[in-house]
């Protein structure tokens, strides 16, 4: 297997370098970079230029607005975008629910739900995960019944990401409550402002708010807001979160990590010498870059086998990108930690907070080492990737 990039892959390299060089807003970029916050109308407004330029939604089909890009193109285009760094589209819309309505939805659902999900004209949220329902989705309790042209859905999503700003959820909900619990699931869509929908903020434990609890009662959807076939939903599921774990691997975010972390330990002294200098932060350090190009080029096998597995069905190889690429992004915090020791402690835990310029640089290190505790647990728990590898590639 050739993982070498080609000439023609290069030159897309640095074209795609080159725009996000010229048209990423400063401060955009500035925050990023510092862990902090953007707003919403700072994401929203970097998307539609994406949109604009043709690369809000790349891997799309070319029918639906995608660019008929290489799945290579696409890996260039997505590390690139993270390592720079610039704000990745709305993953609820583009990555997830996107894909599924272009695959599984008819032909009115494409026309009416894809190109607003392409220009953010709706910000999608997930509703999957439940309370006690999380890495054991199959067991969710979120009930649909149908009444003449409806549905009534009561229930209770939590830890949904960026409700607070959302226009639609796709939410999967148990249609055949006798069924076996993977066989009674429907993935359906609908508007986050429907009567009976309560959105319930989370302070997460880096004091942000970026996850909710969202509430069903009684809930009146039209039935054709049903994706696909009734009591499917569990296959669509398996589909789209095939694509969300490819997405956590996040190479180009600790790419970027990583040269903060050596710009800074270059500065900061620990007993009177730079920490770059100390042989056991330099081990770690070195340890971390072996283990990100070992993911690094396992995702590109990754990206060179895309297809072989059939219609609908995620690459196995896929919950190994998770798994590493979420214990790197947390070794990456751990180092940044390391580097500025006490100084975490006066870190502002909201990051969106007064002036950038007066506060000190330090400051959202230690909010950034808290919210990546999360990131082994959400997109199906590194626990339960190692259950999918041991059936799907060893055949426990």
């Amino acid at each position: 297997m050739d993982l070498a990039f080609t000439k023609e892959e290069i030159a897309f390299r640095e074209e795609v370098r080159e725009f996000f060089k010229n048209n990423v807003p400063p401060e955009t970029r500035r925050k990023l970079q510092e862990g902090r916050h953007l707003s919403k109308d700072e994401m929203v407004t970097w998307w539609r230029i994406l949109n604009k330029k043709g690369w809000g939604v790349t891997h799309w089909p070319k029918e639906y607005g995608g660019t008929g890009w290489s799945t290579v193109q696409h890996y260039i285009f997505n590390e690139e975008l993270q390592s720079y760094p610039a704000p990745q589209p709305l993953a609820f819309g583009v990555s997830m629910v996107g894909p599924v309505i272009y695959t599984f939805g008819n032909e009115e659902q494409k026309k009416k739900y894809l190109p607003r999900i392409a220009n953010v004209d709706d910000w999608w949220c997930q509703g999957f995960s439940e309370p006690g329902s999380g890495s054991d989705l199959a067991s969710l309790k979120t009930k649909a019944e149908r009444r003449g042209d409806k549905w009534i859905i009561n229930g209770q999503k939590t830890w949904t990401t960026l409700a607070q700003h959302a226009d639609m959820i796709f939410c999967l909900c148990r249609t055949d409550p006798a069924a076996k619990k993977q066989m009674g699931i429907s993935f359906i869509v609908f508007s986050m402002k429907s009567k009976g929908v309560t959105v319930r903020p989370i302070q997460t434990i880096d004091g942000g708010h970026e996850v909710n609890e969202v509430f069903f009662d009684d809930v009146e959807v039209p039935y054709e807001n049903l994706i696909g076939e009734e009591n499917k939903g569990w296959d669509y599921a398996k589909f789209l979160l095939g694509n969300e774990r490819t997405g956590i691997a996040r190479v180009g975010v600790s790419k970027e990590r990583l040269r903060r972390i050596r710009a800074l330990a270059s500065k900061v002294e620990s007993g009177g010498r730079p920490v770059i200098e100390d042989p056991a932060f330099r081990e770690k350090l070195t340890a971390c870059e072996i283990e990100l190009k070992a993911l690094e080029l396992t995702q590109l096998r990754v990206v060179a086998d895309e297809g072989k597995h059939g219609k609908g069905k995620p690459n196995p190889a896929s919950s190994v990108l998770k798994i590493k690429g979420s214990e790197i992004q947390q070794t990456t915090t751990e180092l940044l930690m390391e580097i500025i020791g006490p100084f975490a402690a006066p870190y502002d835990e909201h990051g969106d907070a007064g002036s950038n310029e007066s506060m000190d640089w330090t400051a959202q290190i230690a909010p950034s080492y808290f919210n990546n505790r999360k990131v082994s647990i959400y997109g199906g728990s590194n626990e339960i990737q190692r259950n999918i590898i041991s059936k799907a590639v060893l055949g426990l």
